[in-house]
């Protein structure tokens, strides 16, 4: 494979890897279908709020770019994480400011392929100006594979392997 793919979305053929993105953070996609109607449940392309009998959990939507080792090559994925109710809400009220940016401590909230996840790993948001999706980065303290490849990087074969993995499981 290289880095030429058809887009199952748009038809088009793109020279750059796709972005391997989760259309929701594991939260909503546990949930019954009956939870989902019982429970206050907001969801769009970058916000979910998932209203329990004793808590709400808070989510946005953000990017991760995975280093290609030897390339200057990475491997995008669109992700979820949780905030605490005090950065979502800063995080929702600068949305559509140009030149917020800023800090927030996140939680990883999707599980990738690949790796074992007992708990979630603990992240760094930073938000950019423009109104880019905000950027993740795992806390490098954080003992995880996940942890150890994101600092050092994937192989290519690695990177292609979950792409065609990720393309050839999403529904059509």
């Amino acid at each position: 494979m290289n880095s030429k793919y058809k887009c199952s979305v748009c038809g088009e053929i793109h020279h750059d890897y796709p972005a391997l993105t989760f259309a929701y953070p594991n939260s909503y996609y546990w949930l019954t279908e009956e939870r989902k109607i019982s429970f206050p449940v907001h969801i769009d392309s970058d916000f979910c709020t998932i209203e329990y009998p004793d808590r709400t959990d808070r989510f946005i939507r953000v990017l991760l770019k995975q280093k290609i080792a030897k390339s200057a090559l990475y491997l995008e994925y669109g992700l979820w994480v949780s905030l605490s109710e005090e950065s979502y809400e800063d995080y929702a009220a600068n949305f559509n400011n140009e030149n917020h940016e800023t800090l927030y401590f996140g939680w990883l909230s999707n599980a990738l392929p690949d790796y074992k996840f007992e708990k979630s790993i603990p992240m760094d948001v930073k938000t950019k100006s423009g109104n880019q999706r905000p950027e993740i980065y795992p806390h490098l303290d954080f003992d995880h594979p996940f942890v150890h490849d994101f600092y050092h990087g994937i192989t290519k074969e690695e990177a292609e392997k979950r792409i065609h993995n990720m393309l050839s499981n999403s529904p059509k």
